[in-house]
């Protein structure tokens, strides 16, 4: 876990080993401290007290250690109590467990680093996920650090009672103002953890430089002719000195304090220098080497290397990494195995691959973009893209942040912080393995490639300008940095041969943009400042001739234009003249409120020259490239000027019985559980469809509209239950496990009397067996069909779909996805975002349809699907949508162990 200083701590539960240790850390604690723990002076904590706080079941009592530099340092634990419910007179009082007893100790060395606020959060999660709903803890007046911390956490301050003691409650449902205050800690922990590897004032490097090839001999190397300008330690037993520095045999030999060191080792060495780093107070680690990541040999996996460090309090980039670099002036950092990186610049770069990594940064050079720091993230065993995006936000030297990532290691915390960071400055994000092959050959190198859907949906609710290729990447790039984002997707074209224009054009229109006619008073401004022959429309076609002047004077004409958002320059040379234009374009660009993009059709050489000299303007070689750069970023203007949306709360919600159905689908009771040390005794391989009379149970206890419905097993209930519901009605096999009944004849529709209903179920009954489930619902008027689903992604958690519904839905494929927690504008996304949305609102004389009633559905099965983790699959099918409401006529959930935590999120650092 990070505390509020930047610094790593190792939480783990209590084990009935730590007696010992626990012995010496309450021997360690002050004697005020001691008396505020247990309201009286005391000596020494007993034999029967140890005993009691290392016995722990997990579930009903459970206790958190702390631990820095392998010393226990905080130790915090819940202890359920059991409070009844009194009921009614002459009734047995019912007991309800839902509270539990809280209390922390921290040492004094330690205290004020955010130990004891960082371990109730952790508390917090796990007591949520074993249906505990309050904390109490009792606190005396003068320990005003405890209560600080409590009310930090979100305790609420109830009574002060008769002995003088002070009674704190703490409501664990995710209240918002608690997940944001929890947010703000985590932030401000990863910021200052990152300025430890990105803004050192002294660097060590530790490896051998016995080879002129060696890494650590190249990372020295750059570090001084980037003119660092930090002390640097080359520490290598084998030589004096590095370039004609001083080196050091250890590193605890070296006579300064180190903020960062730069492992360039052998994997069998990692572990002694990770210890070394430790005891001489390192600030974080750079893990530049070589070997086997799952190696099984002692501490030589990437896991128990993060244990290791973590344990000393550091944060650690890699392993298998090429290193970090800041281009701030003041800083001039390049710790890396890159002997020419771009210049200063405004873009801040993280990749997991450090071969492409590298390969990138010269493409940015060549493009003329600086960059202001890169982090080559290698295995991502702890520093990941969630930390930078953090640091990087609260950058001043970064504008905008590129990412190529393969895999996710907390999706679902990258898409809180990837939201607040966007509406500050863009993101761009190239996500490798988006088909079956790519996922195959990520997942035999990094663990959680996940679905193309998911990251989809992840990007697009985050505000992430997602791109498919890497020269898209740099093609967004050179837009965000050097021009303003568009206000809208309108395209103005300019050039002076007509054939690059109209393929400019024809690719704005593929790309989604549009290229409108210019305004009758833009025209006419143009027709008197333009040659001869030329066309005034859009494209407007300047001769071929046309010189700089010209290009200055329309394009200053079209960006006055109010209907028009961005502007192309074309320019194909008729004999020479280029560098004039690009001048041109250039100092337009440079005043405008518009983006301005140019396509020049000039040779290589030029063009490079082009980019690197013009400054502002971003120069395309191709139409195709200008109009793809401009569609990538547009949705993301538009996001920025989107209402933020909230998650909206529901006060009538019966999660009892949904928990009760569930359960009782299941063989066992499945408790999620929040600590990597009994995980695995909690899940259960088993996994079931639900009926559908129990699915529509579950999807009323969250009051989503399900069409009435009756259960028969014979066809004389068959009749009861049409006479219940009114005719006519729809007869259907209770069949969960089958996506279409229809397909099998297990529905009959349209049954207008009690004949037709006993010779449908008689029917039913015959096929499929005697006292089979049946159905009962009585028809609906037209509608939209539409589909609601929910798949439990492994890394993502639920994933909420919405499609067309009915018998097409699986041909057509028009579908989008949502991460959850789901916004009502996130619902809306939905409900607009398909192919086939224009269904929903009149198309070609079409009743509308009540759309709030549709976004109202997508969210309380969000609420559904995030509350319940147990369920793994649920797909309503149809949902009719028609102007007074919205309703599913079927429903089929499969539940089975769950694999996310419920609504109050993990408190838990990525594990390796």
């Amino acid at each position: 876990m990070l505390l509020s200083d930047g610094r790593a701590a190792h939480l783990r539960a209590i084990g009935p080993d730590d007696g010992p240790a626990l012995r010496r850390f309450g021997e360690k604690l002050s004697t005020a401290t001691v008396h505020f723990r247990f309201f009286a002076p005391r000596k020494r904590i007993s034999d029967e007290e140890i005993a009691h706080f290392v016995t722990v079941d997990y579930h009903d009592r459970l206790a958190l250690v702390a631990l820095v530099e392998g010393e226990l340092v905080a130790v915090a634990r819940y202890d359920r109590c059991t409070t009844t419910n009194p009921g009614v007179a002459g009734s047995v009082a019912e007991p309800v467990l839902d509270e539990a007893e809280v209390a922390f100790v921290v040492r004094d060395d330690h205290q004020g680093r955010g130990l004891g606020t960082v371990l109730l959060e952790h508390l917090a999660s796990a007591a949520s996920q074993r249906g505990i709903g309050r904390f109490v803890a009792d606190t005396l007046p003068e320990n005003y650090r405890m209560l600080t911390v409590f009310r930090s956490a979100g305790f609420v301050e109830r009574a002060l009672l008769d002995s003088g003691v002070i009674r704190v409650t703490m409501e664990l449902a995710s209240r918002p103002e608690y997940l944001l205050r929890v947010e703000e800690r985590d932030w401000t922990a990863a910021v200052r953890s990152m300025e430890r590897i990105l803004r050192p004032r002294s660097i060590a490097v530790v490896g051998t430089s016995d080879a002129d090839g060696s890494l650590a001999r190249d990372i020295v190397g750059n570090l001084l002719a980037g003119g660092f300008t930090g002390l640097v330690c080359p520490v290598d037993p084998g030589a004096s000195s590095v370039f004609g520095v001083a080196s050091y045999n250890t590193i605890a030999e070296v006579p300064a304090h180190i903020d960062l060191a730069v492992l360039a080792l052998a994997r069998n060495h990692l572990a002694d220098a990770i210890r070394e780093c430790g005891l001489k107070a390192v600030g974080g680690l750079v893990v530049v080497a070589t070997g086997d990541a799952g190696s099984t040999a002692a501490e030589g996996s990437d896991r128990d290397l993060v244990e290791l460090a973590r344990g000393f309090g550091m944060r650690l980039v890699g392993p298998e990494c090429m290193g970090v670099i800041n281009t701030f002036p003041e800083l001039a950092m390049n710790a890396s195995v890159v002997a020419a990186p771009p210049p200063p610049g405004r873009v801040a770069f993280a990749s997991q691959s450090g071969a492409l990594g590298i390969a990138l940064l010269g493409e940015l050079g060549i493009r003329g973009l600086g960059i202001s720091s890169f982090v080559s993230l290698g295995n991502k065993a702890d520093v990941s893209g969630n930390d930078l995006l953090c640091f990087w936000a609260d950058d001043p030297e970064t504008d905008v942040i590129l990412l190529y990532l393969e895999s996710f290691g907390n999706p679902r915390k990258f898409s809180r912080i990837a939201r607040l960071v966007a509406r500050k400055k863009p993101i761009v994000a190239v996500k490798s393995a988006r088909t079956a092959s790519g996922r195959r050959g990520v997942l035999k190198q990094v663990p959680g490639a996940v679905s193309d859907e998911a990251t989809d949906a992840l990007f697009r609710q985050a505000g992430v300008i997602r791109v498919g290729t890497l020269e898209e990447l740099l093609e967004v790039t050179d837009l965000l940095a050097s021009q303003p984002l568009p206000a809208g997707r309108r395209v103005a074209i300019v050039g002076n041969v007509g054939g690059c224009a109209i393929l400019t054009a024809d690719a704005c229109e593929s790309y989604g943009l549009s290229v409108p006619e210019l305004a009758p008073a833009t025209q006419d401004r143009l027709s008197k400042v333009i040659s001869f022959g030329a066309k005034t429309g859009n494209p407007v076609e300047l001769a071929v001739s046309a010189a700089a002047g010209e290009y200055s004077r329309v394009i200053d004409i079209v960006l006055e234009d109010a209907d028009i958002d961005a502007v192309i320059v074309t320019f194909t040379p008729h004999r020479t003249g280029v560098d004039e234009i690009a001048r041109a374009v250039a100092a337009v660009a440079a005043g405008a409120r518009k983006p301005v993009l140019a396509n020049f059709i000039v040779s290589e050489g030029t063009l490079m020259a082009l980019r690197s000299a013009q400054g502002r303007v971003p120069f395309f070689a191709y139409p195709e490239s200008a109009a793809r750069a401009v569609a990538r970023v547009a949705p993301y203007a538009e996001w920025t000027t989107r209402p933020e949306g909230t998650v909206p709360i529901f006060d009538d919600l019966d999660l009892v019985a949904a928990r009760r159905i569930v359960d009782a689908g299941l063989s066992r009771p499945v408790v999620g559980i929040g600590l990597a040390e009994v995980e695995a005794a909690s899940k259960a391989p088993h996994s079931q469809w639900l009926t559908s009379a129990c699915a529509f149970e579950l999807l009323e206890a969250y009051k989503i509209p399900i069409l009435r419905f009756e259960r028969a097993s014979s066809a004389a209930e068959a009749v009861e239950g049409a006479e219940a519901v009114g005719y006519p009605v729809a007869l259907k096999l209770d069949a969960p496990n089958l996506a279409h009944k229809s397909d099998v004849g297990g529905v009959h529709l349209h049954l207008a009397s009690p004949e037709e209903v006993s010779v449908a179920a008689e029917s039913l009954l015959t096929r499929f067996g005697p006292g089979v489930p049946l159905i009962v619902q009585p028809m609906v008027p037209d509608g939209v069909e539409t589909v609601v689903g929910v798949v439990e992604d492994p890394s993502f958690g639920p994933l909420v779909m919405f499609g067309l519904g009915g018998k097409e839905a699986e041909l057509f494929r028009d579908q989008i996805w949502s991460l959850v927690p789901m916004t009502t504008e996130d619902a809306r996304e939905l409900v607009s975002g398909l192919r086939s949305s224009p269904l929903l609102t009149g198309y070609r004389g079409a009743p509308l349809v009540d759309l709030e009633a549709l976004v109202e559905v997508l969210s309380r099965v969000a609420r559904l699907a995030e509350d319940v983790p147990e369920i793994a699959e649920l797909s309503l099918n149809p949902v009719v949508a028609g102007p007074a409401g919205a309703v599913a006529l079927d429903a089929r959930v499969r539940v089975a162990a769950a694999t996310h935590e419920p609504r109050l999120m993990r408190r838990a650092m990525r594990s390796a």
